[in-house]
């Protein structure tokens, strides 16, 4: 299957307006040029309620945005966008937020962690992990169901839902019931997955592109392989709770997601695992306008629904 059209046309709008130089790129400026153009692909659906918060945690505070389709006590997925650890915020994954609160009929809370490289490797991991644990705490308040609390997030923001998970499961607290993980960044145990060859270049996500939000949040490349950079190597993963995986068939990071849903599932976890032809790295910022792409979505929202009424909280 082609790269969807609409896709192709976003990809051909993105390298028209952003430097392929990556050793002159500034931070900061590709927030701006990528704040831009995420918000301009979305749609926002209609929510019971939205509240911004400031939580404090040791040291600093974050926002976080909670998305409420309308019912008391009900089940919240802690969500963390993507963006290579160094873009991304808020108000670029509004939209899905919103329409996962709608299609599995719980709370959504999406945590704004701090960015390299301002904030290198593992700040945005503690930022995420301490987050999970202020809302789980602070359940009642939020009116969340604390026995119903999931993580989620598309691509570095699908690391850090599941390195929570991962060090919710060292620490003891709090409880995670599942995972909704749109191609994450999990690592990968090969030398060189065949994904990350084929859809190198021309795929909005390219191996220049890669290696740059490496140099950015990490501060040498021995950091990647610790199991909080790459989750595939931690020794927790067997515990780890039921998990939904999507991948994106031109995405270089697809391989890197099968291997992690395949290594899940080699040591018991359950997991549904789907690769989205036509589709590319970080389809979920544009969905509302890609039919493939508003499938995925709601497919990976109605399993986390279904999870979330249907599943047992584990001990």
């Amino acid at each position: 299957m082609p790269v969807n059209p609409t896709i192709q046309f976003y990809l051909n709008q993105f390298q028209n307006q952003i430097s392929t130089t990556y050793d002159q790129l500034d931070p900061l400026e590709l927030r701006r040029q990528e704040d831009a153009m995420m918000t301009r692909f979305q749609h926002k659906e209609h929510m019971h309620d939205v509240e911004e918060r400031l939580i404090a945690l040791p040291g600093r505070s974050l926002p976080i945005r909670i998305y409420r389709s309308g019912r008391t006590i009900a089940p919240a997925l802690v969500y963390f966008h993507g963006g290579g650890y160094v873009t991304g915020s808020l108000d670029t994954h509004d939209a899905i937020c919103r329409t996962i609160a709608n299609e599995a009929d719980c709370t959504v809370i999406s945590v704004g962690y701090r960015l390299a490289p301002e904030h290198k490797f593992p700040t945005a991991v503690y930022d995420s992990y301490e987050a999970l644990v202020w809302i789980a705490d602070h359940a009642s308040e939020l009116e969340i169901d604390a026995e119903r609390i999931a993580v989620g997030g598309d691509s570095a923001g699908g690391t850090l839902a599941t390195v929570s998970a991962l060090m919710a499961i060292e620490r003891g607290r709090p409880l995670v019931m599942h995972q909704l993980l749109f191609y994450p960044v999990t690592g990968t145990e090969e030398n060189l997955p065949l994904s990350l060859i084929d859809y190198a270049n021309g795929y909005l996500l390219d191996e220049g592109l890669i290696r740059w939000f490496q140099q950015q949040y990490f501060r040498d490349e021995s950091e990647l392989m610790h199991p909080y950079a790459s989750p595939i190597f931690s020794g927790h993963l067997g515990d780890l709770p039921p998990t939904t995986l999507l991948t994106a068939e031109y995405d270089p990071l697809r391989d890197l997601g099968r291997a992690y849903a395949n290594k899940l599932i080699s040591l018991g976890v359950p997991v549904t695992y789907h690769n989205y032809g036509g589709l590319i790295h970080g389809f979920v910022n544009y969905y509302a306008y890609v039919p493939e792409a508003r499938r995925a979505v709601k497919e990976a929202a109605q399993a986390l629904g279904h999870a979330f009424h249907t599943q047992k909280t584990r001990p």
